[in-house]
């Protein structure tokens, strides 16, 4: 009943964390991480009973002075709070409440050997979360949504990052903004490889180190439709040798991205 932590409870609603611009994370990694990219934790909670053991009692009173001396406000609560924050039982000892960001369109640039991200329409939190996760194990530069993508700061979707969320530059595109970007990295050097049922190269036999990158992956259901595909200067198939005819979404951006980072890794 408490007003603030009703507050918090609302965040698990897109329109709310739209309006507010805040989100939640779970978990004392997921806190120390956000402080570590130069994320802003507007508000620190955590349950009573994480104190009982001192190791991890002076561990939380240090984060704890480090979001009050960043400005962020801290909450001493108990168990049952943090499961209705959380909506699951046996929640995190701690939930932080983060301001969301962005970075800029103009962020996307074509230089070197960077390699960035772009996902069309994926809708699927889980898979969002995961191949974030991916795209900052391989040293992506970062990573694109376009169009009607799924929320990246909603509970499932940053409990998928595993922290990686507060490591690379997330960039929201609308369909027209992904197309003029096209053109310019194109123009620039650039170059795009995109996924596709139809693609006739197998995405192990590209150069993907030749130019400045995007890799595009398309929807879950649908794959990346005729304007995206055209988009690109390569479309790739990932060759399989079983009975499936096709691959999560996660796994199979873990498969290109891999392939286009490998050299550098």
């Amino acid at each position: 009943a408490n007003p603030r932590v009703k507050s918090i409870r609302a965040l698990a609603m897109k329109k709310n964390r739209d309006r507010e611009r805040l989100f939640i994370a779970e978990g004392e990694k997921l806190a120390r991480d956000a402080l570590d990219g130069g994320w802003h934790v507007d508000t620190l909670l955590y349950a009573k009973s994480a104190t009982d053991d001192d190791r991890r009692r002076d561990a939380l009173q240090s984060l704890a002075a480090t979001v009050r001396a960043r400005g962020g406000d801290v909450l001493l609560t108990n168990a049952k709070v943090l499961t209705a924050i959380t909506k699951r039982d046996n929640a995190q000892a701690v939930v932080s409440v983060l301001k969301s960001q962005t970075a800029a369109a103009a962020t996307v640039t074509p230089e070197g050997d960077t390699c960035w991200l772009v996902l069309d329409r994926v809708r699927d939190p889980g898979n969002l979360g995961t191949i974030i996760r991916t795209a900052d194990a391989l040293g992506v530069t970062g990573v694109a949504l376009v169009g009607e993508t799924t929320a990246p700061f909603g509970l499932e979707a940053v409990r998928a990052t595993m922290g990686s969320l507060f490591a690379r530059p997330l960039v929201r595109l609308s369909r027209a903004d992904y197309l003029a970007l096209a053109e310019r990295w194109k123009g620039h050097g650039g170059h795009i490889v995109g996924t596709h049922l139809a693609g006739a190269v197998d995405h192990r036999t590209i150069d993907y180190a030749a130019k400045p990158l995007l890799l595009l992956m398309g929807n879950e259901q649908q794959g990346l439709d005729d304007e995206m595909a055209a988009s690109c200067d390569l479309l790739a198939l990932i060759a399989m040798g079983g009975a499936a005819d096709s691959l999560n979404l996660a796994v199979a951006t873990g498969i290109i991205t891999f392939a286009a980072r490998s050299h550098g890794l």
